[in-house]
C-alpha cells in the first residue's frame, strides 16, 4: 500500500507539472533596439592671425647704442623721423650750366635743380635720421646707410639713395647720410668728437599703411653690435 501511494503521489505531481507548462504564460521574445548613431562633430579651429609687434629690444628715439672697442668706440641713434607722400630735392650742382649742358635733353624738366620723386604706387616715403659719433681716441669706420635697414611686419627694407648730396626736403635742408659712400658701402673714417658726427636722413620706400609704432629701424653697427630703435 504505501509503494503505490508514493507513486499515486508522484505521478500527480508530474501531471501538475505537466499542466502548469502547458497553461503558464511565455515570455515574449526581446526586440534589440538599434542605438542611436552620434554624430561626429568635427571643431573648426580659426588659425590666429599674429598680431604685429614692433621688433623686440628696441631703443626710444635718440637713446644712444654702443658699438667698437678699445680706442675706436662709437654710438649711434636715431632722432627724428617723418613721412612723405613725395618729395621735391635740389642740388646746387643741377644749376650749373656745365651740367645742364652735359645732361642735354634730360635735365629740361629739372633745369632749375629741382626734382620731385614720387614713391611706388600705394607707397610713401618714410625719412629716419641718423647719427653715429666717433668716442673714442681715434678715427672710427662707420656703418653704411645699407647697415641700416627699416623693419616692418617681419620684412627688412632698404633706404633708397637720392642723387643729390646737399638737398632740400620740403622745408628742410639736409644732407643725406653717408651720400658719398653710397656704391662704396662704408661712410668711412670719422674722428672723435661730436662736431665730427656723421649724421643726415635715409629714405624709405615703404608701403602706405604702415604703423610706424610697429616699425623699427634695425642697425648693423659692426659685426660685433646690432642696435633697434623705435620710431614713435
Amino acid at each position: 500500500m504505501k509503494t503505490v501511494h508514493i507513486i499515486g503521489v508522484l505521478a500527480l505531481i508530474c501531471a501538475l507539472i505537466l499542466c502548469a507548462g502547458c497553461t503558464g504564460s511565455q515570455r515574449a521574445p526581446v526586440q534589440a533596439t538599434a542605438a542611436t548613431p552620434v554624430p561626429t562633430v568635427i571643431a573648426t579651429i580659426a588659425t590666429p592671425v599674429p598680431t604685429p609687434t614692433p621688433y623686440p629690444g628696441t631703443l626710444a628715439l635718440n637713446q644712444l647704442a654702443t658699438f667698437g672697442k678699445g680706442d675706436r668706440t662709437g654710438t649711434a641713434t636715431v632722432y627724428g623721423v617723418r613721412i612723405l607722400s613725395n618729395y621735391t630735392w635740389s642740388d646746387p650742382s643741377f644749376n650749373s650750366a656745365h651740367d645742364q649742358l652735359k645732361a642735354g635733353d634730360t635735365l629740361y624738366s629739372t633745369q632749375y635743380g629741382y626734382k620731385t620723386e614720387e614713391p611706388a604706387p600705394g607707397n610713401v616715403f618714410v625719412f629716419v635720421y641718423v647719427r653715429v659719433t666717433d668716442t673714442g681716441t681715434k678715427g672710427l669706420v662707420a656703418p653704411s646707410g645699407n647697415q641700416f635697414l627699416l623693419n616692418y611686419h617681419g620684412k627688412d627694407y632698404t633706404f633708397s639713395p637720392i642723387e643729390g648730396s646737399r638737398i632740400t626736403i620740403g622745408d628742410k635742408r639736409g644732407a643725406q647720410y653717408n651720400y658719398e659712400y653710397i656704391t662704396g658701402g662704408n661712410v668711412g673714417y670719422i674722428l672723435p668728437g661730436t662736431s665730427n658726427a656723421n649724421e643726415g636722413f635715409l629714405a624709405y620706400d615703404v608701403p602706405a599703411s604702415i604703423d610706424l609704432s610697429k616699425a623699427a629701424i634695425v642697425g648693423t653697427l659692426d659685426v660685433d653690435h646690432q642696435a633697434a630703435w623705435a620710431l614713435v
